[in-house]
């Protein structure tokens, strides 16, 4: 990996203010390996932005486990992956010796990021040099945030790395200051982002994808009137929409809709590949082909022995439930010390000069009870059934993933029965790259637009029949705005399952699963996926209902519905407009102007209405206090 010729650093000596930097990057890190003392950091910028329990999280999980290191002796290699562990331990915001300021720990959720996870994207640099003890050495730049960026913060990183190794520590002054300067993130939309004197055009992933803290943001709220398929694929639906489905996943083709399901219902998953950046790229792919539903389960796309989960998870007993997991590893003693995850997937391929055995040339399924599930066969060639395939299959079913010690195979195992059939039409469209790796790259575009597109048909297909419980309430023609909207549609999952049934599942699911297609929105609604993101997707429709209403209100001409109400209509017409007006007056502070043409329009149907009243309930009226200012 290179710096990008095209950029250079600026000097400047403005200085950087981390609040502003903190929009987008809670911290850079440089960490070292050390023989003696193991991982540490040399650098954080700016400093005490992480608690020492933070610190230790983030240093051992920015190497490669030893038994997916390079062992060639190529004189550098570099790699660049990213993890996301949880936030723990106190922090205190404090003034460092440098007179620095140190930004305090923000418990809620802004601009789409998530206080209870950090991110850290990862370039590793391994240099070999037989002068060093043990022949070479390790050093880490991490890029810290509480965001899921990882169109921005890849190519950042293909950046800041290199050009550390470069010019030290002047490094991270120069890339915090670009950072400082970038306007606060837009979901959903394309920005551009200056660095240096180079530009970043990224696409970041929608707000509807990222976490969610009970309120929502005007940005969702709009996107809630986006047409349900989006016409440019370049416009990400989801998170991690940059990452490589087809390139990862190209030895297990026919096994995406199993792992596809598998995720929709929460169900556990072990990711093992034979290096940091394969394993990321695999959890990140498979989170990415649910979009647009909202993730909620717990994913780690590189995973170590050293994170606090681990103990808790391998403390589990022979029959105990797993949570709903996605754990991306490179190491094998997972194989042995996670004997209870019911789903196991291999993806991948060694380096020709690793420690492990290459990868069998031929791509299996197994399963860990039942029957074999399917067939991966070579060049997306689905119609020739070969004896050998057959052989390998249940071989590979009998052995187990423990198989993996000894030799690296592609492959799925799973006890798990899936409902959602393989689309071998979406897997004919996809175009064999043959060994040019200029082609190859090319090709993975093509095919990844197919199918990440066909999933996230797929997805919102089977998330439709649950529309009618976010279908916001507009004011009928020639009613009354100033009541209040009906609520929502109520759901009972008994009457839900029962309409779907006598429904049926719609033409495209139809084609796509087999007859108990009912089981499978029954494991949703049980799985850990389903009650946030409904939730959400209510939170969102109310909001936009209230807008709609309120809309209605500004519209409306009192007048008209003075003359046409009778007396008893005309004061409950009062008590809600009163309603409203009172809370307009505790409105945000964000939407102030709108607010206050709001509020002035209120008070003056408030004194249209009032002035229609007869005299005696005036006087009445007006023996409140607080209602007399209104009244003014």
């Amino acid at each position: 990996m290179s710096r990008s010729p095209s950029f250079s650093p600026r000097e400047s000596n403005a200085n950087v203010d981390p609040e502003s930097m903190q929009r987008w990057i809670v911290a850079f890190c440089i960490i070292r390996f050390d023989l003696e003392q193991g991982q540490l950091i040399e650098e954080c910028y700016p400093p005490g932005c992480l608690t020492p329990e933070e610190e230790l999280d983030v240093a051992f999980s920015s190497f490669p486990d030893s038994v997916s290191q390079h062992h060639n002796r190529s004189s550098i290699h570099d790699c660049m992956f990213f993890f996301r562990v949880q936030r723990r331990g106190s922090f205190l915001g404090e003034e460092v010796s440098s007179g620095e300021k140190v930004p305090k720990r923000k418990n809620g959720n802004e601009n789409g990021r998530d206080a209870k996870y950090l991110y850290g994207f990862v370039f590793n640099r391994q240099r070999h040099d037989e002068r060093l003890k043990r022949g070479g050495e390790q050093k880490s730049v991490v890029i810290l945030s509480h965001s899921p960026y990882s169109s921005l913060f890849k190519p950042l990183l293909q950046i800041m790395g290199p050009l550390y190794f470069d010019i030290g520590r002047k490094a991270l002054d120069c890339i915090a200051a670009s950072v400082s300067t970038w306007a606060s993130p837009l979901p959903g939309q394309l920005m551009e982002l200056p660095i240096g004197n180079a530009t970043l055009k990224v696409n970041l992933p929608p707000v509807h994808s990222l976490s969610f803290d009970g309120e929502v943001s005007f940005e969702e709220s709009a996107s809630s009137m986006a047409p349900l398929l989006p016409t440019n694929q370049s416009i990400p639906y989801g998170l991690f929409h940059d990452s490589d489905v087809f390139g990862i996943f190209k030895g297990i083709l026919l096994q995406l809709w199993l792992l596809w399901e598998l995720l929709l219902v929460g169900e556990p998953i072990l990711i093992i590949a034979p290096t940091p950046p394969q394993c990321c790229e695999a959890v990140a792919s498979l989170v990415s082909l649910i979009a647009p539903l909202f993730v909620s389960v717990d994913f780690r796309p590189y995973f170590t022995i050293h994170d606090p989960c681990f103990a808790r998870l391998n403390s589990l007993q022979e029959g105990d439930t797993f949570p709903p997991m996605i754990l991306g590893v490179t190491n094998l003693f997972f194989l042995k010390s996670l004997r209870n995850m019911p789903n196991i997937v291999s993806v991948g391929s060694p380096s020709p000069n690793s420690s492990r055995l290459p990868f069998a040339s031929r791509a299996s399924t197994g399963r860990i009870s039942g029957r074999p599930e399917g067939f991966g066969f070579p060049q997306l060639n689905l119609k020739k059934f070969s004896p050998s395939s057959l052989i390998n299959a249940v071989k590979l079913r009998r052995d187990g993933p423990l198989c993996l010690m000894t030799e690296h195979k592609e492959a799925v195992w799973s006890g798990y029965v899936p409902i959602t059939k393989p689309d071998t039409s979406i897997l004919n469209r996809l175009v064999d790259a043959g060994l040019s790796p200029r082609v190859e790259e090319s090709m993975s575009v093509v095919n990844n637009e197919i199918l990440r597109r066909h999933f996230l048909e797929l997805t919102t297909n089977f998330l439709a029949p649950f529309g009618p419980y976010f279908r916001s309430n507009t004011p009928s023609v020639g009613s009354s705005p100033f009541v209040d909207p009906p609520p929502l549609l109520a759901f009972d999952a008994d009457e839900f399952l029962a309409s779907l049934s006598t429904r049926g599942p719609g033409k495209f699911l139809s084609k796509r699963m087999k007859s108990n297609w009912l089981d499978l929105y029954r494991r949703f609604m049980k799985g850990h996926n389903f009650k946030p993101w409904f939730q959400r997707k209510r939170a969102v429709a109310e909001q936009e209902q209230c807008r709609l209403w309120r809309q209605a209100r500004m519209k409306a001409d009192i007048q008209v519905f003075i003359n046409k109400s009778s007396e008893l209509e005309i004061v409950e017409t009062f008590n809600a407009i009163e309603r409203h007006l009172l809370a307009e007056m505790q409105e945000d502070k964000n939407a102030v102007d709108q607010s206050k043409a709001t509020y002035h329009k209120l008070k003056g149907d408030l004194q249209a209405v009032f002035n229609v009243l007869p005299q005696d309930m005036q006087h009445l009226l007006l023996m409140n206090p607080d209602r007399a200012t209104l009244l003014q």
